[in-house]
């Protein structure tokens, strides 16, 4: 199997290495020092309020439960080579003694060969650091009513990986070993969640022929559908979410009990990635179609029954303001950005129905972000549009530099509003007698009684209102952005990152920039 070299980097992430050409392109971009006027996010009236502010009363015991947003765990099988061999031929559920057992002599060595080989810019998730993890959630998230999992399960050049070990493999050979790495994350995510609905997208490298390829209606995606529709879900939804996952990985469930009348919809946007290809490498926009034709079905539905919606992705639409600065793009000279998705559908169908999608869930760039998806100028709508507040969810692997991060969310059960969010770090990117710790409290660190458009439009506001990123909100919002990992990095882009915040359309983001390029 062909290597797969191009994936050296998460879309996105602002990395230390990267920073000599992230300066480059700050100084040499024009328009960059400025933010346009006139692009402010919608909803912004309101004053900030004082830090004094009381916790909100849906914190109340009983109005809110707790949820898990987990993403981006990217577990590394051939952390310890010797014993790859072992696991392949191991059913998943003889894996966790297989690597719980003490590592192998030349372990360090081989796995270095291994990174070299493969052109891997840093360790994603080990064994050590998954059993943390899951420990950690059992510690800090003990009681959620369910969790998310908003893709990448499974490491970066793993087909790599993979044929460095097994260089006489056949597809199936590498398609078995790929489907048993994601069963064990998810029997590990069920041990530690006893029970509980865990919700899993599919992200760009959880694939049975490598990185941003899949074919839909696929046996690959029926096998993995069994696998994340387990027995927490209801008998009753089970089936449905089965098909739904085995025609193109994306599938509709409700959420839990006691969360009322709300329903989460999963998306596969891999398909609706710009790079994306089938497994014969060539591109089709069939299964892209496919599914935003279901997604529409699906909140038409929502709308006619008065239900709310959470959407949950891997990919979020709209601007890659990483790889517009680094790659140097002249927005003034008429460039268009960099995006994450190959058009502005997604987002543009999402803002349509933003009457009834209270939440908005992706990741990806393996950092801790907010957006907001709003109405732009030039797309026809049949309904008035509002907005949609993005949660991006930081990442387990700590390939970026971050700490490995999960989220510990408050819900209110009547509303199925997020009213409020605790990120934990650990000490180290390890796993190796780690621990734990809260790093913020979304409400806490922004004076503001839930994550809302309101409250998210404000803090965006602001941020574009601090160009030189001066303000105690801005510092607290780059602090937090890496998790565990205090880099200045985004203020040199802060300006442009600002923009992409809240202008998910290629127009939008360059007028924002620019004010010439309007």
């Amino acid at each position: 199997m062909k290597a797969n070299r191009t994936e050296n980097r998460a879309a996105g992430s602002f990395r230390a290495v990267a920073g000599p050409c992230i300066l480059l392109a700050w100084l040499l971009w024009p328009c960059g020092g400025v933010l346009a006027q006139g692009s402010q996010p919608a909803e912004t009236s309101r004053e900030q309020p004082s830090a004094q502010t009381a916790l909100p009363a849906a914190l109340a015991e009983g109005e809110t439960i707790p949820a898990l947003f987990l993403s981006d765990i990217h577990f590394d099988p051939f952390w310890d080579p010797a014993k790859v061999p072992q696991l392949a031929a191991s059913p998943a559920s003889e894996w966790k003694a297989i690597l719980a057992a003490p590592p192998s002599a030349d372990r360090a060595q081989r796995f270095a060969a291994l990174q070299q080989t493969c052109h891997t810019r840093g360790e994603d998730t080990s064994y050590p650091l998954l059993e943390s993890s899951m420990q950690a959630v059992r510690d800090h998230a003990a009681g959620a009513s369910f969790a998310t999992v908003s893709g990448d399960l499974i490491a970066h050049a793993f087909d790599c990986k993979y044929s460095a070990v097994f260089p006489h493999s056949s597809p199936q050979d590498y398609r078995a070993f790929v489907e048993k790495t994601i069963s064990y994350v998810l029997q590990e995510l069920g041990g530690a969640l006893p029970g509980v609905p865990v919700y899993v997208a599919l992200g760009n490298n959880d694939s049975d022929c490598g990185d941003y390829r899949l074919d839909a209606h696929s046996e690959f995606l029926s096998v993995i559908g069994g696998e994340v529709t387990g027995a927490a879900y209801p008998s009753s939804e089970r089936m449905s979410s089965v098909k739904g996952f085995s025609e193109g990985g994306y599938y509709s469930v409700n959420l839990p009990a006691p969360v009322h009348n709300a329903r989460l919809l999963v998306l596969n946007d891999l398909f609706m990635s710009s790079k994306y290809a089938t497994c014969s490498g060539k591109a089709d926009a069939t299964a892209a179609a496919e599914q935003l034709a279901w997604l529409e079905r699906q909140l038409a539905s929502a709308r006619a029954n008065k239900e709310k919606v959470w959407v949950m992705g891997h990919i979020p639409p709209g601007i890659d303001v990483h790889a517009t600065v680094a790659k140097m793009r002249d927005l003034c000279g008429g460039a268009r950005p960099e995006m994450f998705l190959s058009s502005e559908k997604l987002a543009d169908e999402l803002v349509e129905f933003s009457d009834v999608v209270e939440l908005a869930i992706f990741a990806h760039t393996h950092m801790d972000e907010v957006r907001i998806l709003r109405a732009e100028e030039g797309v026809r709508r049949t309904a008035p549009a509002k907005s949609i507040a993005v949660k991006m969810v930081p990442s387990i692997s700590p390939i970026d530099g971050n700490a490995p991060s999960f989220t510990v969310a408050r819900v209110d059960r009547s509303s199925a509003a997020l009213v409020d969010y605790r990120v934990f770090v650990a000490s180290n990117q390890t796993g190796v007698d780690a621990t734990w710790r809260e790093e913020y409290d979304y409400g806490q660190t922004y004076h503001e009684d839930e994550f809302s458009t309101a409250s998210v439009s404000r803090l965006i506001a602001g941020f574009q209102a601090d160009p030189g990123a001066k303000t105690e909100t801005s510092r607290d919002y780059i602090r937090n952005f890496m998790a565990g990992n205090a880099s200045s990095l985004l203020e040199l882009v802060w300006p442009q990152y600002v923009c992409g915040l809240s202008n998910h359309s290629a127009e939008g983001f360059k007028s924002c920039v620019s004010p010439a390029a309007r």
